[in-house]
């Protein structure tokens, strides 16, 4: 049986290799033929990027700078922003005046004045106000007297007001004035006060009216000397006065050109004989423009213990035209 099994490998060792058909040896020489272009392809692009290399450079070399392209430079940071002081607000005020004029039977003539100006920066607020009020009538003639005349009003007054802003909301200020009122027998009467301010609120709405509260708690000392000019010429005993001092100044927009604003304060003496001062004063004005304003306002003052024969309450109600600065 091993004999058998090795003379069949040997005859099968023996038997020749098939010869390849033509179809085998056609596809042989395409792909040879392939190969062959490849290569050729291969070589023509190596040689063209051989000379395009080399043109770079020559072109590189005649402009002076390196074949190969420096990368952008990053664009420089803009300077840092440094923070800016808060802009201060400048003076800004307005002029107010009145007039009433009569004639025939009989004349009168009464003038008031109003000046106020304010300037707030981020600690400090400094206000000024002044007004003044002449009056004059000419009495119709009479067969005894004549024609007479006499002044219905003389008085003036000027107020300066400094606040320190501890917050935005809370102040400490120091007022000093001075007031005179000849028809009332107050030759001058002196004021000093110091006390702390809260502004509640101070808003602007969008559509552009504007509302603000502020509240005053304060102690005010004021010496009045008294001097009796009408009807006839009298020195009187002066008075003092010192006390808290209570006010409120509430403004309002109804719309954007008309505001009502109210301004009352209260101040008892605590110092010698009771005595209790009120003063209000409303008024409702109207924008005809940026600077022109028209309005009306009503003052009333009331003093519980006026000097001899005079009354206790005075009111006024006027109108007037006032040109903001």
């Amino acid at each position: 049986m091993l004999t058998a099994f090795l003379v069949a490998t040997s005859l099968q060792a023996q038997t020749p290799t098939p010869p390849a058909t033509p179809a085998t040896e056609v596809a042989a020489e395409r792909a040879a033929a392939a190969a062959e272009k490849a290569a050729a392809a291969a070589e023509k692009a190596a040689e063209a990027s051989a000379r395009m290399a080399a043109a770079v450079e020559r072109l590189s070399e005649a402009l002076g700078k390196p074949a190969t392209p420096a990368a952008p430079a990053a664009p420089e940071a803009p300077p840092a922003k440094t923070a800016e002081a808060p802009k201060e607000d400048p003076w800004n005020g307005n002029i107010g005046l009145g007039l009433i004029a009569l004639s025939g039977n009989a004349s009168t003539l009464t003038f008031s004045g109003l000046a106020s100006a304010e300037r707030k920066t981020q600690g400090w607020i400094y206000s000024l106000k002044a007004q003044g009020l002449y009056g004059r009538s000419r009495l119709a003639a009479t067969e005894t007297e004549g024609e007479r005349t006499q002044v219905v009003a003389l008085s003036a007054g000027v107020d300066v007001r400094v606040d320190r802003r501890f917050t935005p909301v809370v102040s400490g200020y120091l007022l000093a004035g001075a007031q005179t009122d000849h028809v009332k027998s107050v030759e001058v009467r002196g004021i000093g006060e110091a006390g702390a301010g809260i502004s509640w609120w101070d808003e602007k709405t969008p559509d552009g009216r504007t509302t603000s509260l502020r509240t005053d708690l304060a102690f005010r000392f004021s010496r009045e000397t008294r001097f009796q000019y009408y009807p006839t010429p009298l020195d009187l005993e002066d008075v003092d006065l010192g006390g808290p001092r209570v006010g409120v100044a509430f403004s309002y927009g109804l719309t954007k050109d008309t505001v009502f604003t109210e301004q009352a304060e209260a101040i008892p003496n605590v110092l010698g004989e009771s005595r209790l001062l009120v003063n209000s004063t409303s008024t409702l004005a109207v924008g005809l423009s940026e600077t022109l304003t028209i309005g009306t306002s009503f003052v009333l003052q009331y003093d519980s213990a006026p000097p001899p024969g005079k009354v206790s309450t005075d009111t006024a109600l006027s109108a007037n035209v006032s040109i903001a600065f």
